[in-house]
C-alpha cells in the first residue's frame, strides 16, 4: 500500500489569514464610515429643518403684526423678504419719497422694527437687514442705448433703496431710537435694477417688478437659501 503525503504550505495559510483579516478590517471601516455618514446627513437635514422653522416663525410674526396694523405689504414667510410696491412710495421715475410714501413708512417702519428688534430671541438670530431697490425691464425714459438704460435703472433702484434707509435712520417717526446702536450695524442697501423682474403667467408684471424689498439675513442664511431655491 502506498501512502500519499500532502505537503502543507504554512506560508500560504498565513498569507490567506492575513488577507482575510485585512478584508474584514476594510469592510468594518466601510460600515463605520457609512454609519457616520448617515448620522451626519440626518443631523444636517434636521438642522436645516429646525432653522427653517425658526426663520418662518420670525417672518410669520412680522406678517401678523403688519396685518394687525392694516399695513399693505407682501411678505414671503420662507425667505424673510418684504416687498413694497413703488406705487406706495415714489412718484414715477423719482427716488424721493412721496407724501404718500412718507405716510406709509411712518406706519410700516415702527411696526417692522419693533417686531424684529424688541424680541431678544428674534434679534439674536438676525445678522442683517438689506434694503433692495428694484425696477422693471422697460426702456427708461430718455435712455439712448441699452447701456444707458441699464445704468439709469440701476441708479434709480439704488437711490430708492437709499431713500428708504434714510427715512429709517433720520425720521423721528421710524421708532429707531431704542434700537439705534444695533440697527446701524444691521442696515445695508443694494440696487438691483431690472435684474430680478416679477413674472405673472409667464409675462413680466411691471408694477410688481417696481418695488423696494427688505430682506432679513439670519445666522444660518446658507441653510435658508438652500431650502428656498
Amino acid at each position: 500500500m502506498k501512502y500519499i503525503k500532502y505537503k502543507t504550505d504554512s506560508q500560504g495559510e498565513d498569507s490567506n489569514v492575513f488577507w482575510v483579516t485585512m478584508s474584514d478590517l476594510l469592510l468594518g471601516l466601510v460600515v463605520v464610515f457609512l454609519v457616520l455618514f448617515v448620522f451626519a446627513i440626518t443631523g444636517f437635514t434636521q438642522n436645516k429643518v429646525n432653522e427653517q422653522e425658526k426663520q418662518y416663525e420670525v417672518t410669520e410674526k412680522i406678517a401678523e403684526e403688519l396685518q394687525k396694523n392694516n399695513i399693505k405689504v407682501d411678505v414671503d414667510k420662507f425667505s424673510g423678504r418684504i416687498k413694497i410696491s413703488d406705487l406706495e412710495l415714489f412718484a414715477l421715475n423719482s427716488s424721493e419719497l412721496s407724501p404718500k410714501g412718507k405716510a406709509y413708512m411712518s406706519k410700516f417702519v415702527p411696526v417692522y422694527l419693533n417686531t424684529i428688534m424688541k424680541d431678544k430671541k428674534i434679534r439674536e438670530n438676525i445678522t442683517g437687514i438689506i434694503i433692495e431697490g428694484h425696477t422693471d425691464s422697460q426702456t427708461f425714459a430718455g435712455a439712448k442705448s441699452e447701456e444707458e438704460k441699464y445704468y439709469r435703472n440701476m441708479d434709480l433702484s439704488l437711490k430708492r433703496a437709499s431713500a428708504v434707509a434714510q427715512y429709517i435712520v433720520f425720521s423721528k417717526y421710524s421708532g429707531k431710537e431704542a434700537y439705534q446702536k444695533d440697527l446701524f450695524k444691521l442696515l445695508s442697501i443694494e440696487g438691483k435694477g431690472p435684474s430680478e423682474p416679477v413674472f405673472v403667467n409667464g409675462k413680466e408684471d411691471y408694477a410688481k417688478s417696481r418695488r423696494v424689498e427688505l430682506k432679513l439675513m439670519f445666522k444660518d442664511q446658507s441653510i435658508l437659501d438652500s431650502l428656498t431655491k
